[in-house]
């Protein structure tokens, strides 16, 4: 595991971050299917991680994945997404982290409709969406 470039105290966090994104982003909360803001998404543009602002996923990863939470085929860039070995709840399953905060963004899973393979299972509220400039 990588040590995140950015590390704030948890009262530093909880200023920083409504109460549900704290949940999601400081202690690995899953926000409920299909309630997420970022499920459906019709602009070009960037998400970002919700706690420190670094570009995570563009929309041209994006796709439809059926499970009620944002689904990526990639990250916008290498080495902005970290994988971690999460056996929490019964499951063994791929956590995937911001690498600049830290922060939970959801899981990874091997069952992705692209040639990546990849679904990138994300949480909205740990993600903001920037358009692309015009």
């Amino acid at each position: 595991m990588t040590a995140p470039e950015m590390e704030l105290t948890d009262d530093e966090w909880r200023a920083r971050l409504s109460p549900d994104q704290y949940e999601v982003l400081r202690r690995s909360a899953t926000e409920p299917a299909w309630s997420g803001t970022y499920l459906h998404v019709d602009e070009e543009g960037a998400f970002h991680c919700a706690g420190c602002g670094t570009a995570l996923f563009a929309t041209d990863a994006k796709f439809d994945s059926g499970s009620g939470w944002p689904s990526f085929d990639r990250a916008i860039a290498e080495g902005t997404v970290e994988e971690r070995p999460d056996h929490s709840h019964g499951m063994d399953r791929t956590e995937i982290v911001c690498v600049h905060c830290g922060g939970h963004l959801g899981h990874l899973f091997p069952d992705g409709p692209t040639d990546t393979g990849l679904r990138y299972c994300v949480n909205s509220l740990a993600i903001e969406f920037e358009p692309a400039s015009e």
